[in-house]
């Protein structure tokens, strides 16, 4: 959901990170059986690995997925911060080898395409897959393999732009799948397993560490179909290497509750994943065989804390207040909120009566509804109260981030 046209702006700490290249929604069928004790126990991991490893699978785009490095010129690459190529710099062959010669940060055109080897999880057991939209790229088809060496072919079925999610579904019956956790109740410190085919050499891998944080906010580089930032992810000192991207993020319980998505770079012990709960509204699309469509707000907001209520002098601690501290304009014209009646100045301070803070920012509580639903903003306005209703649009196809 997005905000603003969204990038959101909430002004976080830029971190730039290489991609890694029980919803019991009705129907799912979930992997048997699991009864656990205390978290930590090996016994637990063994009996989670065992059981969920099955739905992991390995998933290959074409070499057609990626951009024809022939037709990329100097000119189309952007470097952060203002940064200038050499002169005579030469593209080389392969983006590998460009990726180890240009500086973190640097950016490709949005439709050059991305693509390769990487992983996915079976979410339903008539062939539902959920991966990165940075695995699949531009491809139409790919090739799935399972867990037991099986090949299959697989389409792809929608990539959410907004998030990074991508799916693809395979002809097949009575896949093992896995069943979808709850992310929203997640504390830093209990399990994390990780489980997919790190370096695309070595499927069914598994590893095992803590929730490390959460709702953390990076920027990405090089191969994101997402724009340059990744919002609201789960950090993990389980390992994460490319590969792993759309890979499976379990719980002590069994239950996936992420989707694996980066690392920060050549740091170990820090990995990311895209929390279940932003994937289920599409989840539901999906299996209804629906376009995916995310809802729109249409603000650029700066979410308040503390210290920026006592910068600014905010009459609130959290909240989101809209224009804040960003330049661009603070609502978008003929947008759903602009036909709300949301100014620049307002603080949004709650969506459906759910206040808007850390743990649910304005972006995020909007994701959880359907373009077209009605929501009501709690507002503050030069120190007075309002409600104001939005009626939810569509998230316009050319928006990033």
């Amino acid at each position: 959901m997005e905000i603003t046209v969204q990038p959101l702006t909430l002004q976080r700490p830029r971190t730039l990170v290489a991609l890694a290249g029980a919803l019991s929604l009705s129907g799912l069928v979930a992997v048997p059986g699991l009864a656990f004790g205390a978290q930590g126990d090996n016994d637990i991991v063994i009996d989670v690995i065992d059981a969920t490893t099955p739905a992991v699978v390995t998933i290959q785009a074409p070499s057609g997925s990626f951009g024809d490095m022939e037709e990329l010129s100097p000119g189309d690459i952007e470097l952060p911060d203002g940064q200038q190529l050499p002169e005579g710099f030469e593209i080389p062959e392969g983006l590998g080898e460009l990726e180890d010669l240009l500086p973190e940060g640097f950016r490709l055109p949005d439709d050059f395409g991305f693509g390769g080897t990487g992983s996915g999880v079976i979410i339903d057991p008539d062939g539902l897959i959920i991966t990165n939209g940075h695995v699949v790229g531009n491809a139409d088809e790919v090739t799935v393999i399972l867990d037991d060496g099986t090949v299959l072919e697989g389409t792809v079925s929608g990539v959410d732009t907004l998030t990074d999610f991508a799916f693809v579904e395979v002809e097949a019956e009575g896949l093992p799948a896995v069943t979808l956790g709850d992310s929203s109740d997640l504390r830093v410190g209990q399990l994390a397993i990780s489980i997919g085919n790190p370096l695309g050499r070595f499927p069914s891998s598994a590893a095992v560490g803590i929730v490390s944080g959460l709702d953390r906010s990076i920027g990405v580089f090089g191969r994101s179909l997402a724009g340059d930032r990744l919002n609201h992810l789960i950090q993990t000192d389980a390992a994460i290497n490319s590969g792993n991207s759309g890979g499976a993020l379990f719980d002590g319980d069994g239950e996936l509750i992420g989707i694996t998505t980066a690392q920060a770079g050549l740091n170990d012990g820090i990995g990311f994943a895209l929390p279940i709960d932003l994937a289920k509204p599409i989840i539901e699309q999906a299996l209804a065989d629906e376009d995916i469509s995310r809802p729109y707000v249409g603000v650029v907001y700066t979410a308040i804390d503390a210290q920026l209520a006592e910068a600014e002098e905010l009459p609130v601690t959290s909240g989101a207040w809209i224009g804040g501290l960003s330049d661009q304009d603070a609502v978008v014209a003929d947008s759903p909120a602009d036909e709300a009646g949301l100014q620049a100045g307002d603080i949004i301070t709650a969506v459906d009566g759910l206040a808007v803070d850390r743990s649910n920012p304005l972006d995020l509580q909007v994701l959880r509804f359907a373009p077209g639903d009605a929501i009501t903003l709690d507002v503050l306005r030069d120190g007075e109260s309002l409600q104001l209703e939005a009626i939810l649009g569509t998230r316009p196809a050319d928006l990033n981030g």
